[in-house]
C-alpha cells in the first residue's frame, strides 16, 4: 500500500469516550520529493476528508516502510520526511485537527508489528505481490529465488497492517494495486482476534476505498507516476521546473489538426484529476478538433499551476524551518500515542506480557468463590414451609418436614446451623429419616468455617 512515496494508506484507536463515525488512516513513504501523484493520490483527497464532520482523520510519514527502499541513504529519508510533511501542510492540513505525525514515532507500531508476526502464516506472506514479484524476477534471470530479497521487503505488509490496525481503521484509501495489503491485514486482524480476543474483537477488520478516478495517475512515461519508475512530475518544485516538466510527457506523433484520442492519453488522465467536469469536457472536444500536443501541454501546464502555485510559498516557508514542522509532528504523535498506547495495553495483556505481580492479583480476584453447602427454605403446594440442605452441587443431604410457619422452618435452620452435628439429635422429629449423619455433619461444620 505503500511501497513507494506515490502509494497511500489508510487506517483508525483503541477506545474512544465518543468514538467518530469514520476512522481513516493515510501514509505517504518518504523515500522521495512529492510529486503530483501523491498531492492527487494522497495529499488533496486527505485534506479534504479531514474536514468532513463525524471524521477523525490519523496521516503519517511512512519513514518505516522507506527503509525497505532507501537503507542506504538517510539524507534521503529525512529530506522526504521534511518535504513530504511540508506539502501536506501547505495543501491547507490542519495539524489539530488531525493525527499528524511521523511513523517513527510511534514506538507502539513496531511492537504491533511482531505480535502479528507471531499470528500470520507464512503462506500468507509468500502470496504477497511485491514479493512475489521479486522471486519471479530472480527466477527468470536463473538467481536464487530470494536473492537480494530482504527481511524488510518480506515483512512490509505486516509493518502496513500495524499502521492500519494500530488506530483501528475503518476505512483505507488505496489504489486498486494496493488492495491486497488491506485484504492481508483484514486476515491478520481476524487471526489475532480469534486467538487472543476471547470473543472480543480486539482489533478493527479495516476496508479498502479505492477512487477509480485518482487511484493511480500516470507519470512521464505513460506508466504509473513513481519515484522508482523516475516518472514523477515534482510538486512544489519552481514553476519553470513544473512546465518542463510537462512538456517531457510521452505523447503520439499525431499532428496538429489530427483527432487525438483522450482514452490511454496521460496528459488527459492528469489533465483530468485537476479540471472540473466543464473544462476536462472542453478539452476532450479540442482533443476531437485536433489540438496539438504542444497546445495541450500548456493547457495542462496553466491548469496545474493555478491550484499548486498559490502553495508553493506556504511549502518554501515550511521547508525553510525544519524544526517548525518538527515541533508539529511531535505534537501530532504525542497525541497519536494516547490512542496506540492505550490499544497496546490491551493487547500486551491479551498475549500474556503482563505483571507478574498484577496477575497474580487477578487471578485471587478472578477465582471463583468455592462453593459451600446451603439450606434451602421453601413453601410447597400444600401451604406448609420446609427446608432441606444441599451441598456444593446442589445434592440434597438433609430434608425436613413440615413447618406450619416459616419462623419455626427458619428456626430450625438456625439451631442447626449454630449446633452443628449436635442439633441433628435434638431436631431429629422434624427431619425426615435416612439421612447420611457423617456428610450432614461435614456440611454444617464447613457453613461454620470450621
Amino acid at each position: 500500500m505503500i511501497a513507494n512515496s506515490a502509494d497511500i494508506q489508510g487506517a483508525s484507536a483503541a477506545s474512544d469516550t465518543n468514538p467518530p463515525v469514520l476512522r481513516v488512516l493515510t501514509g505517504i513513504t518518504t523515500s522521495g520529493t512529492p510529486h503530483l501523484g501523491n498531492y492527487v493520490g494522497a495529499i488533496r483527497p486527505t485534506v479534504q476528508a479531514s474536514r468532513a464532520p463525524g471524521t477523525e482523520s490519523f496521516l503519517f510519514l511512512a519513514d518505516y516502510h522507506a527503509l525497505v527502499k532507501t537503507g542506504g541513504d538517510p539524507a534521503r529519508v529525512q529530506r522526504s520526511t521534511l518535504e513530504i510533511a511540508a506539502s501536506w501542510l501547505a495543501s491547507g492540513l490542519d495539524p489539530e485537527r488531525t493525527f499528524f505525525y511521523r511513523q517513527s514515532d510511534i514506538p507502539e507500531i513496531p511492537e504491533l508489528t511482531w505480535m502479528l508476526t507471531c499470528v500470520t502464516g507464512k503462506g500468507l506472506l509468500n502470496r504477497a505481490h511485491a514479493y512475489k514479484a521479486a522471486t519471479d524476477k530472480n527466477t527468470a534471470a536463473g538467481l536464487d529465488t530470494d536473492a537480494d530479497v530482504t527481511g524488510g521487503l518480506y515483512m512490509y505488509p505486516v509493518l502496513m497492517a500495524a499502521d492500519i490496525l494500530v488506530f483501528h481503521a475503518h476505512k483505507v484509501p488505496v489504489g486498486r494495486d494496493q488492495v491486497q495489503h488491506i485484504e492481508m491485514a483484514r486476515d491478520m486482524a481476524a487471526s489475532f482476534n480469534h486467538l487472543h480476543g476471547q470473543g472480543r474483537a480486539l482489533l478493527t477488520l479495516p476496508e479498502a476505498v479505492i477512487d477509480e478516478q485518482v487511484a493511480v495517475l500516470p507519470g512521464l512515461d505513460g506508466r504509473k507516476m513513481s519515484k522508482s519508475y523516475d516518472n514523477t512530475i515534482a510538486l512544489f518544485g519552481p514553476r519553470e521546473q513544473l512546465r518542463k516538466q510537462i512538456a517531457g510527457l510521452v505523447t503520439d506523433s499525431r499532428a496538429p489538426g489530427e483527432p487525438k484520442a483522450t482514452e490511454g492519453s496521460a496528459l488527459f488522465q492528469i489533465y483530468q484529476a485537476f479540471a472540473s467536469a466543464d473544462e476536462t469536457a472542453a478539452l476532450a472536444k479540442a482533443f476531437a478538433e485536433g489540438i496539438s500536443w504542444a497546445d495541450a501541454k500548456a493547457a495542462l501546464f496553466e491548469r496545474i499551476d493555478r491550484e499548486i502555485a498559490p502553495m508553493r510559498d506556504t511549502y518554501n516557508a515550511f521547508t525553510a524551518e525544519p524544526q517548525r514542522v518538527e515541533a508539529i509532528l511531535q505534537r501530532g504523535a504525542e497525541r497519536a500515542r494516547v490512542r496506540s498506547s492505550a490499544l497496546l495495553r490491551e493487547l500486551r495483556h491479551a498475549v500474556g506480557l503482563r505483571a507478574l505481580g498484577t496477575v497474580a492479583d487477578a487471578s485471587r480476584k478472578a477465582a471463583p468463590k468455592a462453593a459451600k453447602p446451603s439450606f434451602k427454605q421453601y413453601r410447597e403446594s400444600d401451604g406448609q414451609f420446609y427446608f432441606k440442605l444441599v451441598d456444593a452441587s446442589g445434592a440434597v443431604l438433609l430434608q425436613s418436614r413440615a413447618f406450619a410457619a416459616p419462623r419455626d422452618a427458619a428456626q430450625a435452620i438456625g439451631q442447626l446451623s449454630q449446633k452443628s452435628s449436635t442439633a441433628l439429635v435434638e431436631l431429629g422429629a422434624q427431619l425426615e429419616p435416612g439421612f447420611d449423619t457423617q456428610a450432614v455433619g461435614q456440611a454444617l461444620d464447613l457453613l461454620q468455617n470450621k
